[in-house]
């Protein structure tokens, strides 16, 4: 009895969840007690992978280069560390947070203005704190699109570059931004006969081509982008459609089935056996279809609905009910299968495959960011405001050679225990993207595919969840055991453990770093332990590990008052994970 009620309250809430069309956007995630000072940010999670809350003396809000540079030379001045925050500051990690509590936190926010089309060459400058939804209307309208985007709307400009953002493909110049960059400013600290601030114009194959391809991804330590200009493409149609297949032979057509298709991607369901590939390629403009993309996951929820998902899911955790979080992920899969994860053939309903459309109403999605706040019934579904989802992503690619070999190891694990990953059935399973090596130092160092993975975390940082031992050993194996290179804003501590040394031209970011802001003004205590420079990147205390704070050798980094001890791998002996024994 149980159980079928579970079940028909999940069933509600997707329901409600598919037919919502409100919302309530998210609020600024800078709070200040005063006019502008004694400031606190968090990320759109609310809560940074240390639970830590990051001061600032000060915000300022530049509207223009102008006001950007006085900004800069101010605190230059003042020997004042600054960090650069965007709108919706959707980083997991602590990119955002300057060091100390007397630094400038920097908003993007009103550096939002589209500067100019050219449509015969096929450029657009803009703002860095542009979103990505703004660019896709905006770019559109002259005709114009980016052809590889993330899927989420509420990224800028800026946020993308700082952080390596990208979509699926191994076609053409690949699927990051940075790599449609032709030209940028930059404004970083100047010496005071530059004063203080400096404007820096950087242009692709030009003479600051190294500096280029250490800014194009730049974690945001080397100054504040002011301006951007991408290289675009006529408007184009996609023709799409989901095949839903049993993963046995996953590991050999993971390798091959991205040069197949331009957009393709891959939603792995490894507890159910499952793989959704995704066929998608360029069609001719005759081709008739005027489809649209809303995935679900990026709608407004109501409040109550969010409610509902958290509280259940909470207490499966409590209960240890690993049958009813399978049951939950199942629901959500089929749920997602059969509603084409939010395709529609005219904008209206989903009729059948292929879904044709314009590229910029198919690329990316994000309708909780849209339409007046409404008392927050209705949010996105992570909105700390209301009691919503609650979770931790960690985000690695891994090269195309040992791909195969990975996907075995997590199949090897799963085997082991079966269902030991329902809970990521729940947020969507794993989505697997390809990414083209990249000139951008910080950037992919070859072809390689990205594993996202998000799944539930506790409100007590000290509490494990299930299977707590599996996440992390997948963690462990891909980051260690075969070298993945971390999403710079997706993961927790542990995935940044020896990162910067992944990189072949590691040395050569830190030289422009240095060229850019010798006193390290744009710098904080965690950009540069991620960058090697400093230590302390693992927090050795009791539960650190159930965080990603630490990788545990002993058994107080896991929580041995529930009975989670810290134990090798079962597939990747050389890990070290929290077991329930």
């Amino acid at each position: 009895m149980l159980l079928s009620r579970q079940t028909l309250t999940l069933k509600l809430a997707f329901l409600m969840i598919t037919t919502i069309a409100q919302c309530n956007p998210p609020e600024e995630p800078i709070r200040c007690s005063t006019n502008f000072t004694n400031c606190t940010i968090t990320n759109s999670y609310g809560a940074f992978p240390d639970r830590s809350i990051c001061l600032a003396a000060e915000v300022a809000y530049p509207s223009s280069e102008e006001d950007l540079v006085s900004i800069v030379a101010k605190a230059t001045q003042a020997n004042k560390k600054m960090r650069v925050a965007t709108r919706y500051s959707h980083s997991i990690p602590k990119l955002v947070c300057p060091e100390g509590n007397d630094g400038l936190i920097i908003s993007t926010e009103n550096l939002n203005r589209i500067i100019k089309i050219d449509k015969d060459s096929m450029l657009i400058t803009l703002e860095s704190g542009v979103t990505l939804r703004q660019l896709i209307e905006e770019a559109a309208k002259s005709g114009l699109v980016l052809p590889y985007t993330p899927y989420w709307w509420g990224l800028t400009i800026g946020g993308m570059l700082g952080t390596g953002a990208h979509g699926s493909t191994l076609w053409g110049k690949g699927s990051a931004i940075h790599d449609y960059v032709v030209r940028m400013r930059i404004v970083t600290p100047g010496r005071p006969e530059e004063g203080y601030a400096k404007v820096r114009t950087l242009e692709e194959n030009g003479d600051s081509d190294s500096d280029m391809n250490a800014a194009k991804v730049s974690l945001g330590v080397l100054g504040v982008i002011s301006q951007v200009t991408l290289r675009m493409q006529p408007v184009f149609k996609r023709s799409i459609t989901f095949v839903t297949q049993n993963d046995t032979d996953l590991s050999d057509q993971a390798v091959t089935f991205g040069r197949q298709h331009e957009f393709a991607d891959m939603i792995w369901y490894p507890s159910q056996k499952q793989v959704v590939y995704r066929i998608d390629d360029r069609v001719s403009t005759n081709v008739s279809g005027n489809g649209l993309w809303d995935h679900p996951g990026f709608r407004a929820v109501p409040s109550l609905v969010l409610l509902i998902l958290r509280s259940t899911e909470e207490g499966q955790e409590a209960r240890g009910d690993v049958s009813g979080k399978c049951i939950g992920g199942k629901l959500t899969i089929n749920t997602l299968i059969k509603g084409a994860y939010g395709l529609t053939n005219d904008g209206i309903i989903f009729k059948g495959y292929p879904v044709v459309g314009y590229q910029n109403r198919l690329q990316a999605s994000g309708g909780c960011l849209k339409g007046p706040k409404d008392a927050e019934f209705t949010a996105c579904s992570w909105d700390p405001r209301v009691k919503g989802l609650f979770f931790h992503q960690t985000t690695f690619s891994i090269g195309l050679s040992k791909a195969k070999d990975f996907i075995q190891d997590v199949q090897k694990l799963v085997s082991i225990t079966p269902r030991s990953l329902c809970g990521v059935d729940l947020y969507n399973g794993i989505l697997m993207r390809y990414v083209t090596g990249s000139k951008a130092y910080l950037g992919k160092q070859e072809d390689s595919l990205d594993f996202d993975i998000t799944y539930y975390r506790s409100k007590d940082p000290k509490s494990p969840r299930l299977f707590e031992d599996v996440l992390e050993e997948i963690e462990q194996m891909a980051v260690f055991k075969y070298g993945g290179l971390p999403h710079w804003g997706k993961n927790r501590n542990v995935a940044f453990e020896g990162a910067i040394k992944k990189y072949r031209k590691g040395r050569e970011f830190l030289k422009v770093k240095q060229k850019f802001d010798s006193l390290g003004l744009f710098s904080s205590e965690w950009t540069d332990q991620i960058l090697g420079l400093k230590s302390g990147l693992s927090m050795f205390k009791d539960g650190c590990a159930l965080e990603g704070l630490c990788v545990c050798s002993l058994d107080i980094h896991c929580a041995p008052q529930n009975g989670y001890l810290c134990r090798p791998g079962k597939v990747f002996e050389d890990a070290r994970v929290c077991t329930l024994v």
